[in-house]
């Protein structure tokens, strides 16, 4: 197709925005789909994107439209929404030239709107503002048109107003589609550079690559050179996709598709890899993509201790469709083996676990989620560190370093008070306050990650009544007063609830952990005493007393010295039990560490 008639764009939005919603109505109104075939969240294949209502993985499709006569090919990646997946959204930006910036026109700009519109704009992408559901009792379709003004600087003449759930609108944006988005630039004559910004595994054909054709022209049976792995193979099948997977014989410069070239493991492919010819090269790689750094960790381990090998299975088929979280073997003398796996937040630590159950068929013990930090060793080494159990000796620490992010929390005006100080609480430091309209203001916080990783979100829609949103990306690591809490039950430091916090709040988290613990382990045939300890100091204690047989209950009258001998020799029995007895420390135990919030 000739290339002035293709578009390449993204939709972005904050979370519940309607980005699936129109992506569906663009699929419907361009005939792409029947009524038949239509079904809400079309491009969300996956069982949990349409029960929890979100979407998880990025979507790409292939559009035949015609519009004012010509016909074009719409080419639009739909992208999460989850401040977690932003990665995703980064991916799909990259392999465009615009970006559909869908606001709710019922809640305005939000905190993820404003991260999507930076990210857009520092890839040289074209804008266009979409305002949604401009059909609810509650819009104000100007307002928010104001408020896009406002804070991103998009004038208001450029804004789309439609409604994606009833088609109101929508094709008045097909026009403002292929009026206001580039066209792709690449010389189909050129050596072939496609971008790979996505790959999934199938059971039958191996792993099948999401291209961008950037330079010259991907044909079926052409032998290829990965050029990030510098390995060759010959494309079985090429295609696109709309919306199902459709075979052709070529891709050219400026379209999007699919490709399989008989690549058996997901390990052999690099997203953000370049593929060109493996006869005439190219002769430099594409840009590509930064690698998805994972920044929450947390530990898998069987709940029966003894299915490692169906646990390890289950993780090496769920690597094959999500690259971006790892897992590598762990210890535990508490739990035995297992894996500690990394995630690019709580929702996809949330999401694979559910998937490992629901999927798989395993279950698994987790432990309390923990976040990375760099440590500064005395001999200039830096050292990244996961867990607290792999946190070296503080005799050979200098310092450590703390994750820090850039947040920023769009409110009500009259909820500042109550936000900051929650801020302050969770040692954030103010940087700025925007005004975004006159009930609503964004605020600007550097505050580390481990302080708003567990419930900050939840208690920011507790004190804003559900209107609070936020977003954040990890800027930096800054040393900071940091110690090691360990542990103790019954004598024995237990590493999956060991944890990392600043020395100011050890006191008070010690003394939750062992409190929370109290509760949640059973009571055994002996005393156990729970302890927090920093280094050799114990700084918080409580004590599991033992379950008690009334051993004198059939000794009535008669010599007390008959009853003292059998309390006696009960004592000694715990004693002795006590020294070789072992504590059985529940799954919901390993979560008390998940400290409940202090708003």
């Amino acid at each position: 197709m000739d290339q002035s008639k293709i578009r390449n764009f993204s939709i972005v939005a904050h979370i519940d925005h309607g980005k699936s919603t129109l992506a569906d109505r663009l699929l419907q109104l361009s005939g792409a789909v029947s009524e038949r075939e239509l079904k809400a969240q079309l491009l969300d294949d996956m069982d949990l994107e349409r029960e929890r209502g979100i979407t998880i993985k990025a979507s790409a499709v292939s559009i035949d439209a015609k519009i004012d006569g010509d016909d074009y090919l719409l080419n639009l990646i739909d992208t999460p929404g989850h401040v977690d997946f932003h990665y995703e959204v980064s991916r799909s930006l990259a392999a465009c030239e615009g970006a559909l910036l869908v606001v709710d026109s019922t809640q305005g700009v939000q905190a993820q709107t404003v991260a999507n519109a930076y990210a857009a704009v520092g890839g040289d992408l074209y804008i266009i503002p979409v305002v949604n559901k401009i059909d609810l009792p509650g819009a104000q379709p100007e307002d928010t048109a104001i408020e896009i003004e406002h804070v991103l600087g998009i004038s208001m003449d450029e804004v789309q107003f439609v409604s994606a759930k009833s088609g109101v609108g929508i094709a008045e944006l097909f026009k403002a589609i292929v009026k206001c988005l580039p066209p792709p630039a690449g010389d189909p004559a050129a050596p072939l550079q496609a971008l790979v910004f996505d790959s999934e595994y199938d059971d039958y054909r191996g792993v099948i690559c999401y291209v961008r054709v950037v330079n010259g022209t991907i044909r079926k049976g052409q032998k290829i050179l990965l050029m990030g792995r510098e390995r060759h193979y010959v494309i079985t099948e090429l295609g696109k996709f709309r919306p199902k997977m459709t075979a052709v014989d070529t891709l050219a410069a400026g379209e999007v598709g699919y490709m399989v070239a008989s690549i058996k493991r997901l390990q052999d492919v690099t997203v953000g890899d370049t593929v060109t010819d493996a006869v005439s090269p190219a002769s430099e790689p594409l840009a590509g993509y930064d690698p998805p750094l994972q920044m929450v960790f947390c530990d898998f381990y069987p709940a029966s201790g003894e299915g490692y090998d169906e646990l390890r299975s289950a993780l090496e088929r769920l690597s094959l469709n999500d690259a971006s979280f790892t897992f590598q073997p762990e210890h535990s003398d508490a739990l035995g083996f297992g894996f500690r796996c990394g995630f690019l937040g709580l929702l996809h630590m949330d999401i694979v676990q559910e998937r490992l159950e629901r999927e798989c068929g395993v279950d698994v013990v987790q432990t309390a989620p923990s976040v990375t930090y760099e440590v500064l060793m005395h001999g200039g080494d830096v050292v990244r560190v996961d867990a607290a159990s792999d946190l070296p000796t503080l005799g050979d620490v200098e310092e450590i370093r703390e994750a820090i992010v850039d947040l920023q929390v769009i409110i009500p005006v009259d909820c500042v008070g109550l936000i900051m100080k929650l801020a302050e609480q969770r040692r954030g430091v103010y940087k700025k306050t925007e005004y975004l309209s006159e009930t609503r203001v964004m605020l600007s916080y550097d505050i580390p990650f481990g302080e708003i990783l567990y419930d900050f979100y939840d208690i920011l829609k507790s004190a804003t009544r559900g209107y609070g949103t936020m977003d954040y990306h990890v800027d930096r690591f800054e040393p900071s007063d940091l110690v090691k809490l360990d542990i103790l039950v019954n004598g024995v430091p237990v590493d999956a609830l060991s944890v990392i916090c600043h020395r100011s709040a050890s006191y008070r988290r010690g003394r939750r952990i062992i409190e929370r613990l109290r509760q949640e382990i059973p009571r055994h045939q002996f005393e156990i005493p729970l302890q927090a300890a920093i280094g050799a100091k114990i700084i918080a204690r409580e004590t599991i007393k033992a379950l008690r047989k009334n051993v004198t209950a059939k000794c009535y009258g008669g010599d007390v010295t008959r009853k003292r001998k059998l309390l006696e020799k009960q004592k000694e029995g715990k004693k002795r039990m006590k020294t070789v007895g072992r504590v059985d420390v529940p799954q919901k135990a390993f979560m008390v560490i998940l400290e409940p919030g202090d708003g």
